[in-house]
């Protein structure tokens, strides 16, 4: 596959992502009825979507080590709560898990050939 289809996948999932933390704290199950301070959550998500969308490497690079919070708390949520909430967190597990293969599968692909690496050094 090419960066393009990983920058696709990537910013497809990070988008949903975003979604999907959105309408489960506002609206299908907060913690607190009428809402709850993990909103936020969705939020911090706005950071990375510019440079995701407009593949910058430097953004995918933070971007997969940052997703690991949300895969925690996808994989700590689903053990831990029942009904809806333990579907939706199974749901940013997978959203997460999507968005962390592909951002490295991206950083991977659009890395420099070990010849202009070496060039830049001796330069």
């Amino acid at each position: 596959m090419t960066a393009s289809r990983y920058q696709f996948i990537a910013s497809t999932s990070l988008i949903a992502l975003i979604f999907l933390c959105l309408a489960w704290e506002a609206w299908l199950t907060p913690l607190k009825p009428g809402g709850s301070w993990l909103i936020l959550k969705a939020v911090f998500l706005l950071a990375p979507l510019f440079g995701i969308l407009r593949g910058k490497r430097y953004t995918y690079k933070w971007v997969s080590l940052f997703i690991q919070f949300y895969l925690l708390e996808g994989l700590t949520r689903s053990t831990s709560e029942h009904g809806l909430s333990q579907w939706l967190a199974a749901g940013e597990t997978v959203l997460a898990l999507i968005l962390f293969t592909s951002t490295i599968l991206y950083i991977r692909a659009t890395r420099p050939a070990p010849d202009e690496t070496k060039a830049a050094q001796q330069s």
